[in-house]
């Protein structure tokens, strides 16, 4: 490869996805695929040269869940860089919104372009360099995400930074973040019914993976769990020998402290984030970080950003367009976007004329699109009686659009956005699309047929929203992009937010 720039990286990286098919043989086999994970990135990280006692110098705290992990990683990195100013600070999270680059942030900032080609292919030449193998079975390269954490990895080993916070990407157990020996704290965010969904698992089955961070000596937290979930939280501490298990207790005063993440459910998240840095700088400062709130953590939580979750982006050409950006690809999460849009400061503040209201979603094939609908319109009409008002709620939204995940009209990802996990016969018959609109058609009846609309791209989408504005005489567009954190970074991508959105 000649020029070896960001998008080579990309392309290369993009090489390693694994396709419907792979995933579905995971499904399939109940998980068990999953159980390599853990000898074979071992291995791959000895082949890039590292070994995991290595990992204990990035000061690490692990972070798993099946809800608001990704928004208690911000949290807490925005924490112990507004109390530890002079640290520099690693945050390693997925999926990303529009850059890959974007999973592997210093100091609150995604590396630039050139810094992720700089590394991604140090790690791509000592792979090649080193073919010896652990375990046969192991594949030559890793796959997917696998690789973008060994880069992580990387990129905090050599720019040395003094803490890392680590999310887990899936499970936990066995998941390819987890191969860290002892972390200096580890905690656990709301347990619920998300992805591990799909091979069926149960709650405890779920908080069985989740626990599976846990590390002996080392601090084990959780935020309230439902009972079922907590006692195999409080196992897997006790088996794992954990120096302590602590099911956190509220924050004095954080209730009423203003967070950077909008949502009531962040509360939790930030309560969680709060007692992780706690335990972080007891451990590695001789800070005196008392049980309230000191100035530097109302500042940071106050400051987190955590883009595409409940997240208002005035339109960068059009003062009365606005995007409101949730990624809510769960039931729980769903539950909390709708809580949130339907609410006095958001979907139903006061304008001079009201907006017309465009829902635009699509969910993961295999999900259950009627369930996630239900919830919408459910949510629709029991937040609009708590507010007072009589709006009618089959008429809350003026247009729906359910389009795929690809970019552009033409057919084509951006290349951070590309998927080959969709098949190809769903893609080319948008038959997920069409099972969207037609549970849509089924559930609101009265809805106007020629408001649904299936799309093939989110370009499509986003010319038809600028289409309704240009109509709408003066009347504000409100609209609502939610279902796939893909399709938030579609959107982000293709209507130009960028600069306002990350």
């Amino acid at each position: 490869m000649s020029t070896r720039s960001y998008q080579d990286a990309v392309a290369c990286l993009n090489s390693l996805q694994s396709n419907a098919a792979t995933l579905e043989a995971v499904r399939a086999s109940g998980g068990r695929l999953s159980e390599f994970a853990i000898p074979e990135m071992v291995e791959y990280l000895g082949r890039i040269g590292y070994n995991t006692s290595d990992l204990n110098r990035l000061n690490v705290l692990h972070v798993t869940g099946t809800k608001g992990k990704g928004s208690t990683c911000a949290f807490t990195e925005s924490i112990l860089r507004h109390a530890m100013p002079q640290w520099k600070i690693g945050l390693y999270t997925s999926p990303h919104l529009v850059a890959v680059r974007e999973r592997i942030r210093i100091n609150g900032k995604p590396i630039s372009e050139d810094d992720f080609a700089k590394f991604f292919f140090d790690v791509w030449d000592r792979l090649e360099e080193n073919q010896q193998r652990a375990h046969s079975e192991t594949p030559a390269r890793p796959a997917y995400f696998r690789m973008v954490t060994l880069v992580a990895f990387h990129v905090f080993f050599t720019l040395k930074v003094d803490a890392t916070i680590l999310e887990v990407g899936v499970g936990g157990m066995y998941d390819s973040t987890n191969i860290v020996p002892r972390p200096i704290v580890t905690g656990v965010s709301a347990l619920g019914i998300d992805h591990t969904a799909v091979l069926g698992k149960t709650l405890p089955e779920i908080a069985w993976q989740k626990g599976g961070i846990y590390k002996e000596g080392v601090p084990a937290l959780s935020v309230d769990q439902p009972e079922e979930g907590m006692a195999i939280l409080k196992q897997q501490a006790e088996a794992r020998k954990a120096s302590e298990f602590i099911v956190i207790p509220p924050t004095p005063g954080l209730s009423e402290t203003r967070l950077g993440l909008a949502g009531e459910h962040q509360v939790q998240n930030a309560d969680l984030a709060v007692h992780l840095a706690r335990v972080f700088l007891r451990q590695t400062t001789s800070l005196n970080v008392e049980a309230s709130l000191p100035e530097p953590f109302v500042q940071g939580l106050a400051q987190a950003k955590w883009p595409g979750r409940c997240q208002t982006v005035p339109d960068a050409r059009d003062p009365l367009l606005t995007w409101f950006l949730d990624g809510a690809h769960t039931i729980e999460s769903l539950e909390c976007c709708m809580r949130w849009f339907v609410s006095p400061n958001v979907a139903l503040r006061p304008t001079t004329a009201g907006p017309h209201r465009v829902l635009v979603f699509n969910c993961t094939n295999g999900r259950s699109g009627g369930t996630f609908l239900d919830i919408i319109n459910t949510k629709i009409a029991a937040h609009l009686r708590a507010f007072g008002r009589d709006d009618d709620p089959s008429s809350f939204f003026d247009d729906v659009i359910f389009c795929a995940n690809v970019t552009y009209a033409d057919g084509h990802f951006k290349g951070d956005l590309t998927t080959i996990a969709i098949p190809e016969s769903d893609l080319s018959h948008l038959k997920t699309q069409h099972e969207l609109a037609d549970a849509w058609a089924s559930r609101v009846p009265t809805f106007s047929s020629d408001r649904i609309h299936v799309l093939p791209s989110i370009e499509h989408a986003v010319k038809i929203i600028y289409g309704r504005r240009s109509s709408s005489a003066g009347r504000p567009v409100d609209v609502l992009v939610a279902g796939s954190l893909h399709l938030v970074g579609g959107v982000i991508e293709v209507a130009g937010l960028a600069d306002v959105a990350l």
